[in-house]
């Protein structure tokens, strides 16, 4: 997985003035925290922090004022509409150390011809790994699924040293008859009939 370096800076001034005066500096402001140690509020570079946050769960070495620390992004806030990053809490990490963290399921494949519609009952799969090894994604085959069937979270196939950190009886994927919706077809067929004369 991806390990990303970031210089961060120890904010001093706190409130909503003091944050937005950090977004127009375009940085983003945060708070560092984990084993059993104070918080520490700090003021991260926005292009680089919003780069590294295109990889889930990106590992990230972090430069506090000369201070290194290893973290993981916990919390992501975003502005609603334009998704500019508002603020994000960083978890401090050890190498070798379990985390439980949300990894993102991809489906691979083709259901099983007719009116199948694939569910994603969660688009995320709480897992826990070890810090500096967590895997980006998981992949689980739909292949020739149809209405009725679903996967389990114990059924999807996980790294070595990766364990589910939910039920295994868990749904992730059902897979659910598609509602054909015959008046809307036949009113589709009439404004071509009427587009046509």
């Amino acid at each position: 997985m991806a390990d990303v370096k970031i210089s961060a800076e120890i904010r001093k001034e706190f409130g909503k003035g003091a944050s937005r005066r950090l977004r127009r500096e375009n940085k983003v402001p945060g708070v560092v925290y984990g084993h059993g140690g104070e918080p520490v509020h700090v003021a991260l570079p926005g292009y680089d922090l919003m780069m590294a946050l295109k990889t889930s769960n990106v590992l990230i070495t972090l430069d506090i004022e000369g201070r290194q620390e290893l973290v993981i992004p916990k919390a992501v806030q975003r502005e609603a509409i334009r998704g500019f990053l508002i603020h994000v809490d960083l978890l401090v990490v050890k190498r070798g150390e379990k985390v439980t963290v949300e990894i993102p399921v991809h489906a691979e494949g083709d259901l099983a011809p007719g009116p199948n519609l694939l569910e994603h009952v969660l688009n995320t799969l709480p897992v826990e790994a070890e810090a500096t090894h967590i895997p980006e994604s998981v992949t689980v085959s739909i292949e020739g699924l149809a209405a009725g069937d679903s996967i389990l979270a114990k059924d999807i196939p996980l790294p070595n040293g990766t364990s589910l950190a939910v039920d295994g009886d868990t749904v992730v994927l059902n897979v659910l008859t598609a509602q054909v919706e015959a008046s809307a077809e036949g009113g589709a067929e009439g404004e071509g009939e009427a587009a046509g004369e």
